[in-house]
Formats: structure tokens, C-alpha cells, sequence
């Protein structure tokens, strides 16, 4: 099995602060890997190192055979980066933000009208090649910045925080272009805090205070992390309510979700039981990964208040 990222025990301290604490992880070729926590939790950090913009304090890492330490420059010559920020140069045109990427990358000059033509079709940015980057709507402007940063045809394309602040189309029709890369087999790591995006990763790691605390597939994560019966109850006063229910000994946790509780038991025969102390149905649930998400969260607090 081929792992195009492979990282032990990387570490970035800035002082006394550690950023990224013994991250041991690997991304197989061709995959869409998730990485996903709170915010500071370390996530940019690590693309960071991955990308051979932060030299890492400790550890060892590996990007497409490189060595982050000592081989910084090679790896930035076979991967595509793209932030939140979206790099790009709002008195440019969408063609001049694409063909100043594409000199910035080397590409050769045969080369770039063919290459800026198939990422103006692969961000649906037909007519709009004269409009200023800076008249374009967000969502315009998150394809254009893909556009930009796969113009070489990385082998690993890094991105970090990619569809904040963009609407739920956007978000949906983003990944789809995504999705098409895997499947024309380019390597993907992007952070994210939308869960639906999360699901459709092959495999996600969760990262909280700089430490992986799962890494596995959205349904492995799903059927191992928690354990119980998990149900759903719609009360008038949510709010009001969770504490009491988060004393009732046979409560393991319990989370607000939108107008709904979710209320992991430990066990079946508990659900006729809570039934009875709230007056109201308990709809037993399948875990969704935003379940997942906030039980490795408490796990990992526990800990940290145990060291």
C-alpha cells in the first residue's frame, strides 16, 4: 500500500506552546482524508508542515518520499495549497490570477492557455474570464483559488478551511470537483468543520490540543467510538432540561443539537426509562459523526484534566 504522507511522533512547539504534539498519521494515494477539530486545535499547523512552509521541532515526516526537515523546496514543487484566505489578487482578472499562477509555478508557456482554459471549465468560470477577482461572489471565488492552486497537477493538494463562509451550494458543488480529483487519483487532506463534507472524506483524523484522537472511516468511527444506545428527544425546553438529564446515572452524554437532544444510554433497556422521566418519546438514532465528535471531544477533556 502506497502512503504518500507519513508522519511520527511531529511535533511544532512555538515557545512554550505546543501547537502539534507527536502526530503519527499516513494518507494512502488517491485518498480524500479529513482532518478534522476545534478551532487551535492544530490543524493549520500541520498542513503547514506538510506543505514545507513551517519546519517542524521534532519528529519525523514524509511527503511523496520527501523529507519535511531537509527536503522542504522538493515537496513544494508537487503539491497545490489552498486556505480559506484564497490567495488571490482581487485587481486581477480571473484569467490574469490564473495565468500569474501558472508563471509562478513554471509552467511552460505551450503549456498555460490549454492548462487556464481546463481550470476555467473545471470552476464553471466560462464568460467570466475579464470580470475582477474582486466582483466575484465567494463561492466564484473559492473555484477560481482551486483553479489556481492545481494548475500543476500536484500530486497532494492541501486544503485548509476551504468552504468557510460560502453558501451550502457552493460547499456541495465544491466537493464534487473534489471528489473528481480522487477519483482521477489526487491525493486531498482538507480540514473542515462541516460534518456532511466529513462524510465524504474516505478517512478522517480528529486532532484536539495538537493530539490525534481518531483516525479510522466515517462509519468505523461511527460503529466503534460510541458505545450505547443513542436516541433522539424533542423537548419544548432543551436547555432547561439537560441538566437534570445529564445527572441521571445511566446518562453517559448529552448534547444539544439544533431544537433535539441527543442522550447516549448505557444501554437499551435505559430508553424506557428516560421516556419516563422526561413525559416524552425517545427516538433511538444511529451516531452521527457530529456525535462522534463531541464524545472524543469530552473524552480528550477528561484526560487533559487527569494530567
Amino acid at each position: 500500500m502506497e502512503y504518500v504522507v507519513t508522519t511520527r511522533d511531529l511535533t511544532k512547539t512555538f515557545g512554550k506552546f505546543t501547537a502539534v504534539d507527536k502526530l503519527t498519521m499516513q494518507i494512502k494515494a488517491g485518498e480524500i482524508y479529513g482532518f478534522l477539530g476545534p478551532n487551535g486545535a492544530g490543524k493549520s499547523t500541520t498542513i503547514r508542515m506538510l506543505c514545507g512552509i513551517l519546519e517542524p521541532t521534532s519528529g519525523f515526516g514524509q511527503v511523496m518520499g520527501y523529507d519535511l526537515a531537509k527536503e522542504a523546496e522538493k515537496i513544494k514543487t508537487r503539491i497545490g495549497y489552498m486556505s480559506q484566505k484564497f490567495s488571490l489578487y482581487d485587481d486581477l482578472t480571473v484569467y490574469e490570477n490564473l495565468y500569474f499562477y501558472a508563471g509562478l509555478y513554471s509552467l511552460p508557456v505551450d503549456d498555460r492557455r490549454k492548462r487556464i482554459d481546463e481550470m476555467i471549465e473545471m470552476a464553471r468560470l466560462k464568460g467570466r474570464e475579464k470580470e475582477l477577482a474582486a466582483h466575484l461572489s465567494g463561492g466564484w471565488k473559492q473555484r477560481l483559488a482551486l483553479g489556481c492552486a492545481i494548475l500543476s497537477k500536484p500530486d497532494i493538494l492541501f486544503l485548509d478551511e476551504p468552504t468557510s463562509g460560502i453558501s451550502p451550494t457552493s460547499r456541495k458543488m465544491f466537493f464534487n470537483i473534489i471528489q473528481e480529483l480522487a477519483n482521477h487519483g489526487t491525493t486531498i487532506m482538507v480540514t473542515t468543520h462541516f460534518m456532511d463534507e466529513a462524510e465524504r472524506c474516505s478517512n478522517i483524523a480528529f486532532i484536539s490540543d495538537g493530539r490525534l484522537i481518531a483516525n479510522d472511516t466515517p462509519d468505523h468511527l461511527k460503529r466503534n467510538v460510541i458505545q450505547g444506545a443513542l436516541v433522539e428527544l424533542e423537548l419544548s425546553n432543551p436547555m432547561e432540561r439537560l441538566p437534570a438529564i445529564e445527572a441521571i446515572p445511566y446518562v453517559k452524554e448529552c448534547s444539544i443539537h439544533g431544537s433535539l437532544l441527543h442522550v447516549l444510554l448505557e444501554e437499551d433497556r435505559n430508553v424506557a426509562e428516560i421516556e419516563s422521566f422526561v413525559g416524552s418519546r425517545a427516538n433511538p438514532i444511529t451516531p452521527s459523526l457530529e456525535d462522534v465528535f463531541i464524545t472524543l471531544a469530552r473524552q480528550r477533556r477528561k484526560e487533559i484534566s487527569h494530567e
